[in-house]
């Protein structure tokens, strides 16, 4: 594995379908031995997660990381509280934007950096039910284009 190569190892899809992701952060995450070889074996689900600033520290709450086989007394408990590293400017920017009504911090997705595990946050606002129906029409009609093109391009 290169510096720079990536490797994802878990993705929340259903963030992008429930905000409008107006910015995209890198963040590092504190963890403990055992919980990063679970990541390798992609052990790892960020779905049911969400990030909060708390005293100057961005901390996100519900990731899921299935304890390591081998780990015994090592292991640490899967849903606990972690730390995001970030710079301090990031922070305070992220904390300006979330105390405007309707803004809010997701995880994106979570990946490895060459051998660093890094975070992607967004910053979202959240969609109503009209913006989403609006989302599977497009995907609906592209799908559709994308069938026809291809029954056209078979004869």
């Amino acid at each position: 594995m290169g510096k720079d190569s990536i490797k994802q190892i878990a993705n929340n899809k259903k963030a992008r379908f429930d905000y409008f992701i107006e910015e995209t952060y890198e963040a590092g995450i504190a963890l403990a031995g055992t919980e990063v070889k679970s990541l390798r074996m992609g052990k790892c689900s960020i779905r049911e997660s969400f990030v909060r600033v708390d005293n100057g520290e961005v901390l996100i709450y519900g990731m899921h990381i299935s304890p390591y086989e081998k780990g015994n007394i090592f292991n640490k408990d899967p849903l606990r509280v972690r730390k995001l590293l970030l710079h301090k400017s990031e922070i305070r920017k992220l904390c300006g934007k979330i105390s405007q009504q309707g803004y809010t911090i997701v995880p994106l997705r979570m990946y490895f950096k060459g051998s660093l595990v890094k975070v992607e946050i967004g910053l979202a606002r959240g969609k109503k039910l009209y913006d989403k129906r609006q989302d599977i029409a497009k995907k609906d009609q592209r799908r559709e284009a994308e069938k026809q093109f291809k029954v056209k391009n078979l004869y």
